[in-house]
This record gives structure tokens, sequence and C-alpha cells, in this order.
């Protein structure tokens, strides 16, 4: 069977070929995938399956060839917050793949925000058209279920993704912490500035070595370039394009303080304590899950979440932050052997589901 997937792949996102690795070791053995990419060439190279332009018309048109099923590939990709081209381009997607007869699934799904009227009706279409669908958080489940989808729930997928040793990363000097932060309108300058200034006091009162990671290079490398040179002590920008190998980046890690969902996620999945610092309701739902701490970096009139999931204001002064972080390193605890466990075991959900709606009829 010809599957084409579907997600924000080949743009030099970690979380996201994060996604598209765990969603090639779970698919059924039949299923022969192809893969829409912003860069095919990568996307053959180091996943090893076949790949097409994602935005050419002949490139869409000869992955679809011969095809049978079509997958969103797990994210947030039905949401408008960021552009209201996503559910544009994957609204428009899966509806050409369901009104070709395609078997069409929803993988691993977060939905929303969702913030304008025509959006919504074509998220509500092409989810009550899909063969199957599978979320990844309650409040994706919540939004299925108010608009009468069957949708299951699972974790992430990327938690039952394997990891693979870092070469070399062993000689960096232990304790590590690692940071992981992108570009965002909420992140100011004088916000990176003091986030700086109080991470090079962490260090400063830990002795610990500070791993920069950035998960998405256009986006993330300039800030972890513009902390390096605040850091007193041991310190190096960690840039990786396997998946496995950034997840296996945090099996060494005592603690990490990240933005990226994904960071969040890989870190906790290996023992790794965790500090969230949320810009997405998925980074603040995460936190709520596993009672993680944090902060909410959204100005209180654009907080998304319910105020009782939401984490903590963004504090005002570097010696707040330095003083939670240090509280945190002292005292904080990583997700247990058992929840971990527990988090992997339900994210398998989302690879028995694929069997299920891949199956012929």
């Amino acid at each position: 069977m010809r599957v084409v997937l579907c997600g924000y792949y080949g743009m030099g996102n970690g979380g996201d070929e994060a996604l598209l690795a765990a969603l090639l070791q779970m698919l059924p053995p039949p299923v022969t995938p192809v893969v829409l990419s912003g860069n095919p060439a990568a996307t053959t190279r180091d996943h090893g399956v076949a790949a097409y332009p994602r935005k050419s018309l002949a490139g869409l048109w000869a992955a679809f060839k011969g095809a049978e099923g079509f997958i969103w590939g797990g994210g947030s990709l039905m949401q408008d917050a960021t552009s209201a081209l996503n559910p544009l381009y994957y609204g428009g997607l899966m509806r050409w793949a369901q009104l070709r007869g395609l078997k069409t699934i929803a993988w691993a799904q977060g939905i929303g925000p969702l913030q304008r009227a025509w959006t919504r009706r074509l998220a509500y279409t092409t989810y009550h058209q899909c063969t199957g669908v599978t979320v990844r958080d309650r409040a994706s489940a919540a939004q299925a279920a108010n608009w009468g989808v069957r949708a299951w729930l699972s974790p992430d997928p990327v938690w039952a993704l394997s990891s693979m040793p870092v070469p070399g990363l062993a000689d960096f000097p232990a304790p590590r912490v690692a940071v992981s932060l992108r570009s965002h309108p909420w992140l100011t300058p004088d916000r990176l500035a003091n986030f700086g200034e109080a991470l090079a006091n962490f260090q400063t009162a830990t002795g610990t070595s500070i791993l920069l990671v950035p998960f998405q290079a256009s986006k993330d490398l300039a800030i972890a370039e513009a902390i390096a040179p605040q850091l007193p002590g041991p310190h190096q920008i960690l840039s990786l394009t396997d998946p496995r190998q950034l997840k296996g980046v945090f099996r060494g890690v005592e603690m990490a303080i990240a933005m990226r969902l994904h960071a969040l996620i890989m870190a906790a999945a290996e023992g790794c304590r965790c500090f969230a610092l949320s810009y997405d309701p998925k980074v603040t739902y995460l936190a709520e899950d596993l009672a993680m701490p944090g902060w909410e970096m959204a100005p209180k009139a654009d907080l998304a979440v319910p105020s009782d999931f939401a984490l903590q204001a963004w504090p005002d002064s570097v010696a707040a932050m330095t003083q939670a972080w240090l509280q945190h390193y002292a005292n904080g605890l990583p997700a247990s052997p058992d929840q971990i466990q527990s988090r992997v075991d339900r994210a398998l959900i989302h690879q028995e589901m694929l069997q299920r709606f891949l199956a012929a009829d």
C-alpha cells in the first residue's frame, strides 16, 4: 500500500523530524511511505524513504500517483495562530485525498488554535471525513468530541521514539543542563537578556555545563549564539539533524529548560528534570500532565489556556529566574520510570490505530 505522509517535514525542525521518524517506526510493514518534504533529498538521506517537494504541483501529483492512503503525520497542523495558510495547505491536501477516495488519517494531532471561522469549518469537515483520528492531548480530544469526531487520545508518539547516543557527548563535562529556546514575539530582547544573565548566574552557582540545543536552526540558532558568550563556564551549541540522536542528548542531562515541546518530551522520556517555558497551549498541557514547573510567556490578555491549567507568569527579575531554576535543580524530580513507561506504552496506541485504519477492507 502506497501512503503519502504529510507534515512539516524537511524544514529543519527537529521536533517534526522526530514525529516523522516515529511515524515511520510505527507504520505497518505492508505500507510503502512517500513523504511530502521541504527538502526531499535530505528526507531521503535522513529517513531512507521516497520524498517529493511539498509545494510543487508536479511533486504532489507524483507523490499521490497510485497512492491508497494519506496521513497527516503528527503535530499541530490544523492551526492558524502562525499563519492562515497552514489549514489551507494541510486541509486542502486532506480534502483532495478524501475526494480521491484514499484512506485518510489524522495522526497524533494537536488541534488548534483555530481563530478564524473558515479555518474551524475546514477543520471540522476534514476531521469528520477521515478514516481515523488520533490526538495527542486532552484539549484536542475535547475539541474532537465537541465536533462529534471519534478520536483516540494517546501521548505524543515521540515518547516511543527510540534514542541513540551522541558521539563524543560523554566527553563534555558533567553535570549537564540543556537549554532549548526558539524565536517568538514573546521572547523579547529584554526577556532574552534577562534569561542569559540568569542562566549565567545559575551556571556559576551549580558548576554545570550548558548544552544549547537548537531544534530548528533558522529559528533557534541565533538565540543560542546570543546566549553562549554570556556563559562563564563550559558550554556548547549542539546542532543535530538525526532525531534519535537529538533525543539521545538528554540521556546524560540533569535538567532541561525548554520552550520546544519536543525538547521537553524527549527530556522527560530520558529521565531528565524539566522546566517549561510555554509559548503555546501544547507546552502548558504537557507541563500540567507531568506536574512540570515553568512559566507562561503570554501576556494575561493573550493567554490561550484556562486559568486552572496556566503556569506561573514569566518573572520580572533575573534573581527570581535564577532562584526558580536553582530550586528545581536541587529539589525537583524527573518523571518516574512508571510515568515514563506508561506514556511510552500509551503512545504505541498510535501504532495500533495505524494498523487498524490501514487494514484492508
